[in-house]
C-alpha cells in the first residue's frame, strides 16, 4: 500500500490484513530485535525466550529505542521491503528532558515556573529527536508526586495538580506543535503514567496504589486530562494497580473513564512488560488471560511482552475476544502513522546532514543553560553568595569534576560533554584563586590523601564551595530510597570542614527533595541545582558568581524528616489540627519528635535580593458566578540587586461538601522589579477556580466563606477572606 491513505483507505487496509499482521501491529519490540541496528543481537536470548519469530519482527508495528537518522532510514527501508502491505514502522523512544542536548530534569523544570521555556525545551528535544528519526516520545510524565523516596519524582513537575497541568500542556505543545503531518521537526507525545503511578505505597517503584476515586479525580487525574485537552496523541498505562486492578487490565479506568468519559481515541500503550505483569500481580492466571484482559481494557500496543502475538488469534477464534477489538486497535495505530505522514514519507524527518547540524548545537545548549539557571533554587544564604571577585575559593566534593549531572533519563546525552562545575568556575574567576579537591566519593568515604588535599585547599581559601549530591542511579526508575539524606561520606566531609569556620556554600546535584539535615544546618548557603543537564556546570557557576540571579521556587516540599513522608502543602486540616485555638497540648494531629511542617515548603526559594509584600487587598468582600474578585498586592525589590520573584495566589474553601485542602495554588505571576522598584500584581478569582469534586463526583463550587492567600510561597502568605454568594 503506497500513497496518501484517507480514512476509508485505512479501513480498507485493515480489511486486507491477515489476523497475524493485525496482531503484529499491536506489538512493540526494542531496537536490538531488528536486523541492522547497532545493538543487534543483544536480545538474542530474550528473543528466544519470548518466542518472538522473524515474522513477528517483520510485521511488528513499532520499535522502541531506535535513533540516529542513518540507522532509522536503513531499518525503515529494510522493514518496508519485507512488510507485505508496506505499512511503515513507528519509532518511539524516551525523550524525557532532552535528546542529546539535555535539559534539567522535569522536577527542576517545574521549579522554574517558566511555562514558555519549558515548552521551548520540549520543542528543541522534539527537533533533535525528529531529525534523528524518532516519531514518538514517551513524555511528558505528569504523575503527581508527594513522596521523595520514589526515584521517579525527578520525572514529574511536582506536588500540585494545577501547576502540573500547566506544564503538561506546555510540554505537549512543545513536542507536537500544531500539525504533526506538516511539522516534521516535531514528535507525537505520549502522556504517562496513567494513572496515579506517583502514589505508589512507601515510595517504592512498581508498588501498589490504593486511592479513593474522589482523590484520584481531585488530585491525580487533572494533569493527564490537561495533556489530552492539549491534543496529546498517546497515553501509556501505569505499572500500578487502581482499585485493586493493574492499569493495563483495568477496563473501568481505560475504556470507562479514559475512552468513554474523556473521549480519548488515540493510541494506548502499555509500559514495558506491564501486560504480562498481570500474572505476578495476581489478576491473570497465564499469558492468555493477561492478553484477554488488556485487549478488553483497550490497550492497543503491548510493549515488550508477547501475550498478544501468542494468544489473541486463539482468543478471537474461540469467540472470547471480538475481532472488532483487534481492528479498532490496529486502526488507531494506523491513524497515528497517517497523522505523522508516514505513509507518504516513511522516513519523515530523518536527515543525517541536518542531524549533524542541529543536534547539540550552540543555540540548543544556550537554552539548556538558561533553563538550568531558572531551575536552580536557592534554599539558604547567610551572606555568602554571590561569590566575590578576588576571593580565594576552595571547590571541594565529588561533583567538582563530575559529568554525572544529566539525570537518569538522558538517553543520548553525554556525561563527557556536560559542562563540569570546576571548568565553568575557572572561566569566571582568576584560575589561580580557585583550588579544587574531590574530598570524598559520592558514597565512598575520604581516603587520608583525599582528606589532606581537601583540608589544605580549605585552609588557604576565603570561602568553601561544596559540590555534593546523588549519582544518577540513585534516582529515576527503580531508584527508590528509604534514606533520602546525602550519603554519609558527604555528610562527614561537611562535618570535618565545618570546624575551619570558613564561609561554606553547598551546591546539590540530585533528583529528589532530600532530608537536608547535616547540610542546611552546617552550610552557610545551599543552592539546589538538581540534575541540571548538559550546561549545568555553566549555569551553576553563573549563579554562584552572581552573573545570573537565582529565581527557582520549589514545586515539591522538602521534608523535615523522612518520617513525615508523604508531606505536601495542599493537605487536609484534620479534626484536631495542631494550630487550632483550643488545641490541647497532646491530643492533636502531630508528631511528638518533629514538626508537622516540611523543612522547606512548596513555592519556596530565595534570591540575592529581598522582596516586600504590601497593601494586599481584595476588590470586594463578596463574589458571584458572574462577578469576579481582583486580588492586588504591591511587591517591592528592597535589596541592592535585581531579581525575579514568583508571586503566588492560593485559596482555601473553609466548608465544603468534602474536606478541602488548607491551601490550593490558583495562579502565579513572575515579576522582575529593579532595586527600589515596586510592581503591583493583580490576580482575578473566578467561580470556576473554586470548583472541586463533590462526594457524588459532580464538579462544582459551593456558596460560603473562602480565604485568598498571597505571598512568595505556600507558607509565608497574607490572608484575605471573601465570600462566594449564589
Amino acid at each position: 500500500m503506497r500513497g496518501v491513505i484517507m480514512d476509508h483507505q485505512l479501513f480498507s487496509l485493515v480489511q486486507q490484513m491477515t489476523m497475524e499482521e493485525k496482531i503484529a501491529q499491536l506489538l512493540q519490540l526494542a531496537a536490538p530485535f531488528f536486523e541492522g541496528t547497532e545493538s543487534e543481537g543483544e536480545i538474542t536470548g530474550p528473543m528466544a525466550s519470548m518466542g518472538i519469530s522473524e515474522q513477528h519482527v517483520q510485521n511488528a508495528g513499532s520499535i522502541l529505542g531506535l535513533s540516529g537518522a542513518k540507522q532509522v532510514i536503513d531499518i525503515q527501508q529494510a522493514y518496508l521491503k519485507r512488510n507485505r502491505l508496506g505499512i511503515p514502522l513507528l519509532v518511539m523512544a524516551d525523550i524525557v528532558h532532552g535528546y542529546r542536548t539535555i535539559f534539567p530534569v522535569p522536577l527542576a523544570i517545574g521549579c522554574s515556573w517558566d511555562l514558555e521555556l519549558a515548552e521551548k525545551s520540549a520543542q528543541i528535544a522534539a527537533a533533535e529527536a525528529a531529525v534523528s528519526g524518532v516519531h514518538v516520545t514517551f513524555a511528558p510524565m505528569v504523575d503527581l508526586v508527594r513522596d521523595p523516596r520514589w526515584g521517579r519524582v525527578m520525572e514529574s513537575t511536582g506536588e500540585d495538580p494545577y501547576l502540573n497541568s500547566l506544564f503538561a500542556r506546555a510540554f505537549v505543545r512543545g513536542f507536537q506543535g500544531g500539525d504533526l503531518t506538516k511539522e516534521t521537526d516535531r514528535v507525537a507525545a505520549c502522556v504517562k503514567h496513567f494513572a496515579a503511578y506517583g502514589a505508589a505505597e512507601a515510595g517504592r517503584d512498581y508498588n501498589t496504589v490504593d486511592l479513593s476515586e474522589w482523590q484520584l479525580r481531585e488530585f491525580y487525574l487533572p494533569a493527564y486530562k490537561a495533556a489530552l485537552d492539549e491534543g496529546c496523541e498517546m497515553v501509556m498505562t501505569a505499572f500500578n494497580t487502581v482499585n485493586g486492578i493493574p492499569v493495563s487490565g483495568n477496563k473501568q479506568l481505560l475504556r470507562g473513564l479514559l475512552r468513554g468519559e474523556w473521549g480519548f481515541d488515540g493510541v494506548l500503550i502499555s509500559d514495558w512488560g506491564a501486560v504480562k505483569e498481570m500474572i505476578p500481580h495476581g489478576v491473570a492466571a497465564d499469558e492468555a488471560e493477561a492478553a484477554y484482559k488488556a485487549i478488553q481494557a483497550g490497550v492497543d500496543i503491548e510493549m515488550m511482552t508477547p501475550t498478544y502475538v501468542h494468544h489473541l488469534q486463539t482468543l478471537v477464534e474461540s469467540g472470547a475476544v471480538d475481532e472488532a477489538l483487534i481492528d479498532e486497535a490496529v486502526l488507531r495505530i494506523l491513524q497515528l502513522k497517517k497523522k505523522l505522514g508516514l505513509f507518504e514519507q516513511p522516513l519523515r524527518g530523518a536527515n543525517p546532514e541536518r542531524e549533524r547540524e542541529i543536534v547539540f548545537c550552540t543555540d540548543h545548549r544556550d537554552t539548556s543553560r538558561e533553563l538550568a539557571v531558572k531551575s536552580c533554587v536557592l534554599l539558604k544564604n547567610d551572606n555568602v553568595l554571590p561569590l566575590k571577585q578576588g576571593q580565594k575559593i576552595a571547590l571541594i566534593g565529588p561533583f567538582t569534576r563530575n559529568g554525572d549531572i544529566l539525570g537518569p533519563w538522558s538517553w543520548k546525552g553525554s556525561k563527557e560533554e556536560a559542562v563540569q562545575l570546576y571548568d565553568a568556575m575557572a572561566t569566571r574567576t582568576e584560575p589561580s584563586l580557585l583550588t579544587v579537591a574531590e574530598g570524598c566519593g559520592i558514597e565512598a568515604f575520604a581516603t587520608e590523601e583525599q582528606w589532606n588535599e581537601a583540608l589544605e585547599a580549605a585552609r588557604e581559601a576565603d570561602v568553601i564551595v561544596l559540590a555534593l549530591g546523588e549519582h544518577s542511579d540513585m534516582s529515576g526508575e527503580a531508584g527508590s530510597r528509604a534514606d533520602i539524606r546525602l550519603p554519609q561520606a558527604q555528610l562527614e566531609l561537611i562535618a570535618r570542614l565545618k570546624p575551619l569556620h570558613k564561609p561554606m556554600a553547598a551546591v546539590l546535584f540530585n533528583g529528589r527533595p532530600l532530608d537536608l539535615h547535616g547540610v542546611i544546618d552546617q552550610a552557610d548557603a545551599v543552592l539546589e541545582a538538581w540534575f541540571p543537564g548538559s550546561e549545568g556546570g555553566a549555569a551553576v557557576a553563573d549563579l554562584l558568581f552572581g552573573f545570573e540571579m537565582p529565581s527557582g521556587r520549589l514545586t515539591m516540599s522538602f521534608p523535615y524528616s523522612v518520617g513525615q513522608v508523604p508531606v505536601y502543602y495542599n493537605a487536609f486540616n484534620t479534626g484536631r489540627p495542631k494550630d487550632a485555638p483550643d488545641a490541647q497540648e497532646r491530643y492533636v494531629s502531630q508528631y511528638l519528635d518533629i514538626p508537622n511542617e516540611p523543612l522547606l515548603p512548596f513555592g519556596f526559594g530565595l534570591s540575592y535580593t529581598t522582596f516586600a509584600y504590601e497593601d494586599a487587598q481584595l476588590s470586594a468582600a463578596e463574589m458571584t458566578a458572574d462577578k469576579t474578585l481582583t486580588v492586588t498586592v504591591r511587591v517591592s525589590n528592597t535589596g541592592d540587586l535585581p531579581g525575579e520573584e514568583v508571586v503566588q495566589l492560593y485559596v482555601r474553601d473553609l466548608a465544603g461538601d468534602v474536606v478541602r485542602p488548607i491551601k490550593e495554588l490558583k495562579a502565579f505571576r513572575k515579576i522582575s522589579p529593579q532595586p527600589g522598584e515596586s510592581t503591583e500584581v493583580a490576580f482575578t478569582i473566578t467561580e470556576p477556580q473554586l470548583r472541586y469534586y463533590h462526594s457524588d463526583y459532580t464538579y462544582a463550587s459551593d456558596a460560603g466563606d473562602f480565604i485568598a492567600y498571597i505571598g512568595p510561597n505556600s507558607r509565608d502568605t497574607v490572608e484575605l477572606p471573601f465570600r462566594l454568594v449564589k
